[in-house]
């Protein structure tokens, strides 16, 4: 296939690139308005308690969500509560007059409306209507569930905006540092950002079939961008080396996708499945990443594989122009040096000592995780909001300037018609510890009652999960189920635990038999897998050691959650697990093809490590830039998406490649490329071997 693919770019060189731009048009007039058809956060499991409370108080006609909270002075309230109540899409309106005195303010000035949206509406549409009527209207302040979510969705869209301008002129100086000529410098851009329309029209269609969350689109721009990158490097950075050998033509580029362009082939399979693995969870901001992240890794790819080379192919020893002749001299020296340089010297280095750099290398990541064993969970709400966002500001007034957890009552949808056994469950309801209030059981149709008990304490605090926990725990003669805030959170918690088994299986199965394909050895797979644990338990610890423990807040430009976003660490596992296994698929190439061209096993490492080092630095480097870029984010949990994963990047590259990989390679010699006999015969049936 990769034989078939270069001599198509040799001999279709013009026509390739005319179709790709071409194709390239038509994605961006299909995705560029994406961002307004994706869906909210949503991390609800359709099968959880909460939500069949959710759907069971909505089937009887009551929506039972605080959707919007209008803040207003107190003589105002009623008023902005008719207004409300002519808006056709809302359905249920509760003001001071019907509310009482919790809907009032302590020092008596301020008051907030309450209003729930009929159901079936398009709660985005009406959401959007109702902050453009009160926006910048004097005394009135919009907040609740849906306006938090319209205001993420758009906090999205400017946080995107501000990543694509501060990152590509950095990455492009980046790039030209890297790459030595201006023309290739602007190669993994042309790939990035080609990957990124493809991928933005393919999430487009899919919003056609079914929700994605728009979030999947902060994943594909940093994701896409950091992939091209790697890509790029490798596959230009081979096809110099071969250019160097053999001149310009179809042997320079056979010999490039023989080598250079499977490792990427590999690599992208593995990013995809590791990827992929976030399709197994309900909650559909996972299964929305899941799906951004295995298409544009693909996308990437087959850019990479088809595109570029018949772009290699116009430009020849052209890919080479446009630079000072001191970049032009080191760029032919890294083409053909082997066994020299610093990388060469670290290893040899490393090599002598190997179980001493093992155990130190080992130490510090198990160091570096620790933090990770005192983990508290949060979830999206308002909070993430930047400071300056109504639905942040509405928020923490209601935390802190009235009664508490009014608009966040754990809401029963009580399976029974008003009674003497009701009754009695209302009583043990009100007996709870922690239970501040519960309202009189009101009939919502003949067979359907909704209690509302609201907590002494905050929806995602532990007191308020235990009290859900204790009204799930009573024994009524009848159907109850609790939803509201603290019950969905629970439920989150509860679905993640349940899926994670499967997604870890799947991600362990992808890295070992790619791997084993891609290698021919058990032993390497197994190894890479152990290393990716001890990866991402520092990842983990750095979460919690700067989200969690509110670090540099003021560097960072966040107010700490006291605890780390529950979906990250889930997200992180995918990503950080297949961008771990990516780069060593790089270094395992160029050291399998140093040992099978009669290297040493040592001398392959070492070979292969100073191939290897300064372009998985570079890409370390310039992926950190494009995905790091979202700690500019105003919202922190896509800050701790950011950071999260440029950490585990630079520790894979450093680290791991640099001491790790090479210590114990010399520790295992020729054991590392071991394998029973049955696989080793499978593996040359399946002929996936280089060529």
């Amino acid at each position: 296939m990769l034989r078939a693919l270069a001599d198509l770019a040799d001999r279709r060189a013009r026509r390739v690139v005319v179709l790709a731009a071409l194709v390239a048009v038509a994605a961006g007039v299909l995705g560029v308005s994406v961002a307004d058809r994706l869906g909210p956060y949503d991390a609800t499991d359709p099968d959880s308690e909460s939500y069949r409370a959710e759907r069971l108080l909505e089937r009887s006609g009551a929506n039972p969500s605080v959707d919007v909270v209008a803040l207003t002075g107190r003589a105002e309230a009623q008023r902005v509560a008719a207004e409300l109540r002519r808006d056709p899409a809302v359905g249920s309106v509760t003001a001071p007059q019907q509310g009482g005195p919790e809907f009032v303010s302590r020092d008596g000035r301020r008051a907030y409306v309450a209003a729930s949206f009929r159901p079936g509406v398009d709660e985005s549409d009406a959401s959007e209507r109702l902050l453009e009527r009160y926006d910048g209207r004097s005394g009135v302040k919009l907040g609740g569930a849906e306006i938090t979510q319209r205001q993420a969705n758009e906090q999205v869209s400017e946080d995107l905006a501000r990543a694509e301008l501060l990152v590509f002129p950095i990455l492009f100086v980046l790039s030209l540092l890297f790459f030595r000529s201006l023309v290739a410098a602007l190669l993994p851009l042309l790939v990035g950002g080609m990957s990124i329309v493809l991928t933005f029209s393919a999430l487009r269609m899919a919003s056609e079939l079914g929700t994605v969350s728009v979030f999947a689109l902060n994943l594909v721009t940093g994701l896409g961008l950091g992939l091209a990158i790697d890509y790029s490097l490798f596959i230009v950075s081979r096809y110099r080396e071969e250019l160097a050998r053999h001149g310009p033509g179809r042997e320079a580029l056979r010999r490039t996708l023989a080598t250079a362009g499977r490792t990427v082939l590999f690599s992208s399979l593995t990013v995809a499945a590791a990827l992929a693995s976030l399709l197994v969870f309900p909650q559909n901001f996972l299964f929305s990443m899941g799906l951004g992240g295995m298409i544009v890794a693909l996308i990437a790819c087959g850019v990479a594989l088809i595109v570029l080379p018949a772009i290699l192919a116009l430009l020849g020893e052209r890919v080479n122009s446009l630079a000072p002749a001191r970049l032009q001299r080191a760029a032919d020296r890294e083409a053909r040096s082997d066994a020299t340089g610093f990388w060469y010297r670290l290893s040899r280095l490393v090599q002598r000592r190997p179980l001493r750099v093992a155990l130190a290398s080992t130490a510090l990541l198990v160091a570096l995780g620790i933090p990770f064993l005192s983990i508290d969970f949060t979830t999206v709400d308002a909070q993430v909001l930047p400071a300056d966002a109504s639905g942040r500001q509405v928020d923490t007034a209601l935390r802190t300037d009235f009664p508490p957890n009014r608009t966040t009552s754990t809401y029963l949808a009580v399976e029974a018609p008003r009674g003497p056994e009701l009754d009695a469950y209302a009583r043990e309801l009100r007996a709870l510890p922690g239970a501040a209030e519960v309202s009189a059981p009101q009939p919502v149709d003949a067979g359907t009652t909704r209690i509302d008990v609201i907590s002494r304490s905050a929806p995602l605090s532990d007191a308020s999960h235990t009290l859900v926990e204790e009204i799930r725990a009573l024994d009524p003669p009848f159907g109850v189920s609790a939803g509201g805030q603290s019950a969905s959170f629970i439920d989150l918690e509860d679905s993640v635990l349940d899926h994670l088994p499967i997604a870890l299986a799947i991600i362990a199965a992808a890295t070992l038999i790619v791997l084993f394909a891609f290698t021919g050895s058990l032993v390497l797979p197994l190894k890479a897998v152990l290393m990716n644990v001890l990866t991402l338990s520092a990842t983990f610890g750095f979460l919690v050691f700067v989200f969690q423990d509110g670090r540099f807040e003021g560097l960072l430009d966040y107010t700490s959650q006291g605890a780390v976003e529950l979906t990250q660490p889930i997200f992180l596992l995918a990503v950080a697990f297949g961008l771990s296994t990516d780069y060593g698929v790089f270094l395992l190439s160029r050291i399998k093809e140093a040992r099978e061209r009669g290297a040493s096993d040592g001398d392959a490492v070492a070979i292969g490590l100073e191939r290897t080092g300064r372009i998985v630095t570079a890409a370390a480097l310039l992926f950190c830039v494009a995905i790091g870029a979202f700690a500019t984010s105003e919202m922190v949990f896509i800050k701790e998406l950011g950071l999260g994963t440029a950490f585990a990047v630079v520790v894979d590259a450093t680290i791991v490649r640099a001491l790790l990989v090479p210590s114990l390679m010399e520790l295992l010699g020729s054991w590392n490329w071991w394998a029973p006999r049955p696989l080793r015969r499978l593996h040359s049936r399946i002929g996936l071997a280089e060529a």
